[in-house]
């Protein structure tokens, strides 16, 4: 079965801001939802070979497959290096943000030749809502093929002569390319069958090119990766659903955190928590545009927010509310891993932390660009809340699916919502009832180090009256509840790396079963970035960059991450996932500081 399955490692992603596509080294577009994150797939064959549907554009003999970014772009280069020929394949969607109105929700394929004669292999086999709707398939000489259902259709436009698949659900077509010359395939969702007009796709490379160009130089990081923090910040970039300023946890689903395992979530979805911290890793780098958008997107969900569960822990990319978890039978998921999932019942969850990440968000925003007044009123009402609930038991920043615990960490973060509302306050004057949150704040430190810290394990736990240690906690000096030298986290951050840490490789907490869960997981991507960036702090500069260096060969080919890191250090979980990217971001910025501090 894992022949069928391309490695998750061995994929790019293309998106107009508002989905994406994923795309293999062996030219097959696996995973692709037309239209917006969370809409049902129209290629899904990442999750089932049979049944999910695929698009396929390679060179025929297949050769050696190499992949890159265009420079400082989301325009994806696969290159084949055949026994006879070199021939590439450049693949793009439009950026919705462009002045080409027309050219909304088209997948852009141009195949070309660049030494010798390359003959290629299309084939397009769509299955519309997951594959549960049927379709018919119409070819129209010379212009291309029309796909209808009742779920919706799609056009695909190419000068190339396209023949139906033996079962009638697709279309192919094999044709050779002279070096210098180029074929232009166009998939439209929502489309015409027309022909493709001279100069069509390169005009749409051009502008595509000159956004995404001019996107990036906005970094203001001039560090010693910049390379590699400027594909974290246009992956970063490619999760934002532009309509809303919703960003994404990551743009796929079901990828699972074991082979066979069952933990496979949806995470087409906007959680709070990953949207604050991402807007911090875009903001540190000087991307102003997308922290309002994302201002503007909290401020909507916060005056939505009702008065029994207040805000959520995550919305559909349009703000919904209602994102009901459904099992797809037929798929028989990644390399047989199920089930395979739709939708996120996490949604109903309690996560109290969610209101010190927002928080956090809005005073690092505040810096820059001062805050409006409304949106600080609405905010004092989440603060309000949260007053009168941070004392009870949640399922935590782990989103446990066991019993709800008093976390340490959403009690951490619940300090750091009051702390950083005080601040705001402060800074910018305005009312705010400051002696009753100073006095929050102060409880819910003092819970944390009296209630949870054990002094004969030596650390902070990850609840009172566990014993079990939890990465979430490295972050205590990088939201300055701790400070980086101070002894109970330096010894936290040794027990930490005695038992959660494998080189630089960092689990959540020990399995245990408290989750929930019976089955195993990797280890988590994010945390060993939150790793690096707790032993800069702490002065340990020499070694977090040794362990800062060895994660970055644990990217795929083109810079991206998945969620977690299998046992032979395979990528694994749903990707890119934005939370990686954002902690990369963040660990790159600040050991880059500490290195220059010490240079004579």
């Amino acid at each position: 079965m894992t022949d069928r399955y391309l490695p998750i490692a061995e994929h790019g992603i293309i998106g107009d801001l508002r989905t994406v596509a994923l795309v293999g080294t062996d030219g097959t577009i696996d995973w692709y939802c037309p239209g917006r994150f969370d809409a049902p797939s129209l290629f899904a064959s990442l999750l089932d070979a049979d049944r999910g549907g695929f698009f396929r554009l390679a060179a025929q003999k297949g050769g050696r497959p190499k992949q890159l970014y265009m420079p400082d772009t989301n325009i994806l280069l696969t290159r084949y290096l055949t026994k006879d020929s070199v021939g590439e394949v450049v693949d793009f969607m439009v950026p919705e943000t462009s002045d080409v109105a027309a050219a909304r929700d088209l997948v852009v394929r141009q195949a070309s030749s660049v030494r010798g004669r390359t003959t290629f292999a299309l084939e397009c086999r769509p299955a519309f809502d997951y594959g549960r709707v049927p379709h018919e398939v119409r070819l129209v000489e010379g212009v291309g093929a029309e796909f209808t259902s009742s779920a919706g259709g799609c056009v695909l436009r190419t000068g190339v002569p396209l023949e139906l698949t033996d079962d009638g659900r697709g279309v192919r077509a094999v044709f050779a390319v002279e070096e210098g010359e180029q074929e232009d395939v166009v998939l439209e969702w929502r489309g015409v069958v027309r022909p493709l007009v001279l100069g069509e796709t390169d005009d749409l490379f051009t502008r595509t090119s000159e956004y995404w160009q001019k996107w990036v130089s906005g970094s203001r990081y001039r560090g010693r990766w910049r390379e590699v923090v400027q594909r974290s910040a246009l992956t970063l970039k490619l999760l934002v659903y532009h309509p809303t300023g919703a960003l994404v946890a990551a743009p796929t689903t079901s990828l699972p955190e074991q082979l066979g395992g069952g933990r496979n979530w949806d995470y087409r979805y906007a959680w709070l928590r990953d949207a604050a911290f991402t807007v911090y890793g875009l903001m540190r780098l000087g991307f102003l545009e997308e922290a309002a958008a994302f201002m503007d997107w909290i401020q909507r969900r916060c005056e939505e927010a009702g008065v029994e569960r207040d805000v959520m822990i995550m919305y559909g990319v349009d703000g919904s509310e209602d994102l009901p978890e459904t099992v797809l039978d037929h798929f028989e998921g990644y390399r047989g891993s199920r089930p395979v999932r739709i939708g996120n019942s996490a949604v109903g969850q309690r996560q109290l932390d969610v209101y010190g990440e927002v928080m956090d968000s809005v005073y690092l925003y505040n810096r820059e660009v001062p805050i409006s007044y409304d949106l600080w009123t609405t905010l004092g009402k989440r603060l309000d809340w949260l007053a009168d609930h941070w004392e009870e038991p949640d399922e935590g920043v782990w989103e446990v699916r066991g019993p709800r615990q008093r976390f340490t960490y959403s009690a951490l973060m619940t300090w750091v919502a009051y702390d950083r509302a005080l601040r705001v306050a402060r800074d910018r004057g305005l009312p705010a009832p400051t002696e009753k949150w100073r006095k929050i704040a102060n409880k819910a430190h003092r819970f944390v180090q009296e209630d949870c810290w054990d002094t004969d394990l030596g650390a902070y736990v990850m609840h009172p009256g566990s014993r079990l240690l939890d990465a979430s906690l490295l972050v205590m000096p990088l939201v300055k509840f701790a400070g980086p030298t101070d002894p109970r986290f330096l010894s936290t951050l040794d027990r930490i790396g005695d038992e959660l840490v494998a080189d630089s490789l960092v689990s959540r907490y020990a399995i245990t079963g408290h989750d929930g869960l019976d089955d195993d997981e990797g280890t988590f991507n994010l945390c060993s970035f939150w790793y690096v960036e707790a032993l800069t702090r702490a002065g340990r500069v020499r070694e977090a960059r040794l362990v800062f260096e060895k994660m970055l060969t644990y990217s795929n080919h083109l810079g991206l991450y998945a969620e977690e890191i299998g046992p032979s250090g395979e990528a694994l979980g749903n990707f890119p996932q934005a939370f990686t990217h954002l902690a990369l971001i963040s660990a790159a910025v600040n050991l880059d500081a500490a290195l220059d501090r010490q240079r004579p």
